[in-house]
């Protein structure tokens, strides 16, 4: 894989830290300005809840793409990650349809299982549950979108004679890129999914647990090949690292948050000069990776335009 080869997503502001609230107009105008630049892909994050102590508001997730889709016409858009078993899946499945008809076949749905049980308790899902959940989902959601009608039971979901049209535009369906760390989640990505999407990675890290997927793709019947992998990835350029280091790593202690069970990790940040920067992503770039989505310093436009301006175009040229 060479840097040419890569695609490059940038990720959306859609949650901010109280007291700050996130702006739908300036949103969907970020979205559009994003197609402008170039850029592959647009990712947005989703939760119904999320934070107490600050909280974080939050502009849901599939409503914003859908009013990014009616604005664009290229840029791909993607859940990074939806969190599915907070979604009833009849309702989900119609909805991500219909996104991407409005797109015109441009979604790309990451999904996972989730980590934050008070909003499961909130919500009314048995969050320890939640993997079989997500599993049961991903089914039904396939089968709504691939099979004429439907004829099972899952639980408490009796789909009978169930019929969704109009299908989604891509086919056989959208893309499911799997979003997790443990070795279920890596299996599920491996077995069910068209992908790995992993969030915040080292190179290293993100190289041992994609081998895992690819293993357990292979085990299950099916070409590893044909599976696609993407890591979301902190990123401030400046004059140089030390000049960057300070303000990025108070961002990425205050804002964010790192599963302990996992290898995502604030370590991962990409700092420096242009030089620098282009560097540490070439490291990602030889893993093999497919697709990067950069998280920018704050969502600073100056930010963006500096990875859409100068570091894309490096990496490309190799």
């Amino acid at each position: 894989m060479s840097g040419k080869d890569v695609k490059y997503g940038i990720a959306m502001r859609n949650f901010t830290a109280y007291p700050e609230l996130p702006d739908a107009e300036t949103l969907i105008e970020y979205g559009v300005a994003m197609e402008e630049l170039g850029f592959e892909s647009l990712w947005v994050w989703d939760h119904i809840l999320l934070g107490v102590e600050p909280h974080f508001p939050i502009i849901e997730s599939l409503t914003l793409l859908t009013a990014v889709a009616a604005r664009t016409s290229r840029i791909k858009l993607g859940t990074g990650v939806l969190v599915l078993p907070l979604r009833n899946p009849l309702v989900v499945a119609k909805q991500l349809s219909s996104i991407d008809q409005i797109s015109n076949g441009r979604l790309i749905v990451g999904m996972a299982s989730g980590w934050y049980k008070r909003e499961f308790d909130a919500v009314g899902v048995p969050f320890e549950k939640r993997g079989n959940i997500m599993d049961q989902n991903i089914e039904i959601i396939t089968r709504l979108w691939t099979e004429d009608m439907v004829r099972a039971e899952y639980g408490h979901y009796n789909l009978r004679n169930s019929v969704m049209f109009p299908k989604p535009v891509q086919s056989p369906r959208p893309s499911i890129l799997i979003g997790g760390y443990v070795d279920r989640v890596l299996k599920r990505a491996g077995e069910k999914g068209d992908g790995w999407l992993t969030y915040f990675y080292t190179p290293e890290s993100f190289t041992k647990s994609w081998e895992k997927v690819l293993h357990f793709a292979e085990a299950a019947g099916r070409d590893p090949a044909e599976l696609e992998s993407t890591n979301q990835l902190p990123i401030m350029v400046g004059d140089s690292r030390s000049e960057v280091e300070g303000p990025m790593n108070e961002w990425l202690h205050t804002e964010w948050d790192y599963a302990s069970w996992s290898e995502s990790t604030a370590e991962s940040a990409v700092m420096g000069n242009v030089d620098e920067c282009v560097a540490q992503l070439q490291a990602h770039v030889d893993t093999g990776v497919n697709r990067l989505i950069f998280v920018p310093y704050k969502y600073q436009m100056e930010q963006v335009e500096i990875v859409a301006k100068e570091i894309i175009p490096r990496l490309r040229a190799g």
